[in-house]
């Protein structure tokens, strides 16, 4: 395995634990373990724990801004549709993982924001970007007709951001979708007025 091929690989094995288990609960020998490579490989590419975690974080948000934006962008849909392929994207997820794993970003967010300011400061960049994705989006809707002149782009992608990971954490409490059709309803035929013939 090549070198960034061996770095990526760790990474995402890591990823995987960390939204299964926490980043405090995930330790270094059981991601070497997962990974199958020696100690010393790690510390070639991490200097400690937390560099890998903000390792993680990096990787799993550029691969995740991918997706959002190949969505997001699709100009071949209306955006209301494309803000609903990117809901329907969440739900097949969330069913996938069993209820076992749900937004990393945010299951770090609550766990170390309140505890390193370095993990705050990069989570808070992480949803800001999403956010601004968004925005952008629920911009072309607003200047496409498709919801409300009184909407206000960033403060509706404020909200779906917002709602969005709260109810993908419910989602996991209660090992049930509900939570999230309930957001995706509520979201579309109550919170943007007008948005729907």
């Amino acid at each position: 395995m090549a070198r960034t091929d061996t770095r990526k690989h760790i990474i995402d094995i890591g990823a995987d634990l960390i939204a299964r288990n926490g980043f405090g609960c995930t330790g270094i020998s059981a991601v070497l373990t997962a990974a199958a490579v020696p100690k010393g490989s790690f510390y070639h590419y991490f200097s400690s724990k937390d560099d890998f975690g903000l390792a993680v974080i990096e990787s799993f948000a550029a691969d995740y801004e991918i997706g959002l934006v190949a969505i997001l962008n699709d100009d071949s849909q209306p955006p209301l549709q494309r803000l609903q392929a990117y809901f329907d994207t969440g739900l097949t997820a969330m069913r996938e993982c069993n209820f076992s794993q749900g937004c990393l970003i945010g299951n770090l967010g609550q766990e170390l924001a309140g505890r390193n300011e370095l993990f705050r400061s990069r989570l808070d960049t992480v949803f800001s970007r999403w956010e601004t994705h968004f925005e952008h989006c629920l911009a072309e809707a607003l200047a496409q007709g498709e919801i409300a002149p009184s909407i206000d782009p960033a403060d509706m992608a404020s909200f779906l951001l917002a709602g969005w990971e709260g109810a993908i954490l419910r989602a996991k409490v209660v090992k049930s979708l509900d939570p999230m059709h309930r957001f995706i309803r509520v979201f579309f035929n109550q919170c943007l007025p007008d948005s729907r013939p």
